[in-house]
């Protein structure tokens, strides 16, 4: 009886510790559809996103045409990938945004100046809602349904793969 009890109290307690809340990192694809390339306006595309710390940014680009460079103010404002921070060219680049500040990006194969340069500023992340803030019967009513499946997915996993092994 005693054997059951324990290993039903650490089984809630296993249930408990993975319902966390979960944050989700955002991919920002520069220049969505259109991608990496010369004569596109992607500081209309930055305007149009909230970057936040933990995000990333993604180029996608055609291999051995283009690149990515991140370098400072002086080199996004004068094309030159002098004292650059950062280089990628595989054609598929994510980069992790892992600071709140501001980001330059240049391509340094002359398309920058065709306008391959792109500036993001990126936020700390939001802190939590708190309790005392009132918010409308949907958020609220979502917010619950959100928990309940998160719950109740983690107990059938945790249930379905721990209750075999035990019994």
């Amino acid at each position: 009886m005693w054997n059951f009890a324990l290993k039903l109290l650490f089984l809630i307690f296993i249930i408990n510790t993975t319902t966390t809340t979960l944050v989700s990192a955002t991919d920002h694809i520069v220049g969505a559809n259109k991608g990496w390339n010369p004569g596109i306006n992607y500081t209309i595309w930055a305007n149009n996103h909230t970057f936040y710390v933990g995000d990333l940014i993604s180029f996608r680009y055609t291999k051995n045409q283009y690149n990515v460079f991140e370098v400072n103010q002086t080199g996004y404002d004068n094309c030159t990938i002098e004292g650059a921070t950062g280089n990628w060219s595989k054609g598929k680049d994510f980069i992790l945004l892992d600071k709140a500040q501001r980001y330059y990006f240049i391509c340094g194969t002359g398309g920058c100046f065709n306008g391959m340069k792109v500036t993001v500023l990126v936020h700390p992340l939001p802190s939590p809602p708190s309790s005392n803030n009132h918010t409308s019967a949907d958020q609220k009513s979502a917010a619950a349904t959100y928990q309940i499946v998160s719950w109740s997915s983690s107990l059938m996993v945790l249930v379905s793969l721990i209750l075999p092994i035990w019994f």
